[in-house]
């Protein structure tokens, strides 16, 4: 029976069809896609059962698959954890400060350091001009540093950074604050109070990890002098394994009485917002470059080194970028090989299976219906080693930065990248084994043994 277009418009419902009668264009695309996704995923179900079947093939070619991912996953989230922390680390100043210094604190060559050596001593002096002189800056300060041993009783902290400091705004510079105590004042610090204020090591090396408050007003030795502590600085962590905390402030006048004040210092200079940064750092740069007496812009070397926090965040990205190419090399090793491990298997299976797939050609299988279930067994085999990859990637990154001591950012665009990209990997390397299944004659097919 042929239903005409009048019948159509009073609605029939799709169970009131009979043979032949006509399909509206938008019920026949919901029913043609309806019948794609079932072949897809009848695919499906067919690769998983083939899988399962054989579980040591599947683990195998899951192996390097998974080395891959893992790789990729593991490095990405460390470097990312590692990026918070340097970026936390190197802007406790932010970008409002700048030093001046005798020598650059990277120096790249022996031939660098023997240059630089050569240079004038940056002096108090020095600090002295660029205060008066610097309309541009906001806050400078001097700051010198010693490694010592600090003693309390029997007990002693090697390798203790000894920082002598003046004015107390160093301590705002710094980026540091006093959890117990006070600082001391302007006059104490200038009239060479041998006082301190102490980091938190050297409450667990010196007191047994005593109270903050409890170390306040005890007397330690620092190179063989007696300070006495008057506060404690709030911790501030560590970086790359080492304690940022491991440190003792004292006046810069009791550094020069403990130390001598022949050394070089350095200078930190802070403007009040970052867009000033630029114009004190030319301003400084002037008047360094005066007292140096390098009055011609074509001097070879200025004296001196002006520098901000960006030295140290650059050389870090250089080396984080390097990094990453190394892990993307191994990565991409890996997988290559995975995908070569992938397309073998496949050809075994496709070999193992070819009665089974003359079988299903003879029943009415089409060539699509074959290299569509071959190519989703070998996506489906390196889909499910990218994310065995990803969760191990996660636990690898996880036990590194416990014990490193830094914070894990994961990311799911990590994630979904690491499976996407094992995905593609199946698609490549299951290609050549789904074409060869494709154009498998039925009847050769059914003649195998």
């Amino acid at each position: 029976m042929r239903v005409d277009d009048t019948d159509e418009t009073q609605g029939t419902s799709p169970s009131s069809y009979e043979f032949g009668q006509r399909i509206a264009p938008s019920s026949k695309s919901r029913l043609i896609r309806l019948f794609r996704f079932a072949a897809l995923w009848e695919g499906f179900l067919v690769a998983t059962s083939s899988l399962r079947t054989n579980k040591l093939r599947t683990s195998l070619t899951l192996m390097g698959i998974v080395v891959g991912v893992t790789a990729v996953i593991a490095v990405v989230t460390i470097i990312k954890g590692l990026d918070k922390t340097v970026a936390q680390t190197f802007s406790s100043q932010g970008s409002t400060v700048f030093t001046i210094s005798k020598k650059p604190q990277i120096i790249k060559s022996r031939e660098e350091f023997i240059r630089f050596n050569k240079r004038k001593d940056v002096t108090h002096e020095d600090a002295e001009a660029i205060a008066r002189l610097c309309t541009s800056c906001w806050r400078v300060g001097v700051a010198a540093n010693a490694f010592e041993t600090v003693k309390y009783a029997d007990q002693k902290s090697d390798g203790v950074r000894v920082r002598g400091v003046t004015p107390t705004t160093m301590f705002d510079i710094d980026g540091v604050a006093i959890d117990a105590g006070r600082i001391w004042t302007e006059g104490e610090g200038d009239s060479g109070r041998e006082i301190c204020i102490v980091g938190p090591d050297i409450l667990t090396n010196l007191f047994g990890g005593a109270a903050a408050d409890r170390a306040v007003g005890r007397e330690i030795r620092i190179a063989g002098r007696p300070y006495t502590i008057v506060g404690v600085l709030e911790p501030l962590g560590s970086i790359f394994g080492f304690s940022r905390d491991n440190v003792v402030y004292i006046p810069y006048s009791s550094y020069q009485k403990t130390f001598g004040s022949r050394s070089s210092i350095i200078v930190f200079i802070q403007v009040p917002t970052a867009e000033q940064l630029e114009a004190a750092e030319d301003q400084v740069r002037t008047i360094m470059r005066n007292r140096r007496g390098k009055i011609f812009a074509d001097d070879a070397d200025e004296g001196f080194s002006l520098e901000t926090q960006d030295v140290f965040l650059d050389l870090y990205g250089k080396a984080t970028s390097n990094i990453y190419i190394v892990t993307i090399g191994v990565a991409a090793i890996s997988l290559v090989v995975g995908g070569i491990v992938v397309m073998n298997i496949m050809l075994v299976s496709v070999t193992e299976r070819t009665k089974e797939i003359g079988i299903r050609k003879a029943i009415g299988a089409r060539r699509k219906d074959i290299l569509t279930q071959f190519l989703i067994e070998a996506v489906t085999v390196t889909a499910i080693g990218g994310a065995i990859g990803v969760g191990t990637g996660f636990g690898l990154a996880y036990i590194i930065s416990a014990l490193i001591g830094f914070p894990l950012l994961m990311s799911l665009a990590s994630a979904v990248l690491g499976v996407g990209v094992s995905s593609v990997v199946g698609i490549i390397s299951g290609l050549w084994p789904a074409w060869r299944a494709a154009k498998l004659d039925p009847i050769e097919a059914l003649r195998a043994e």
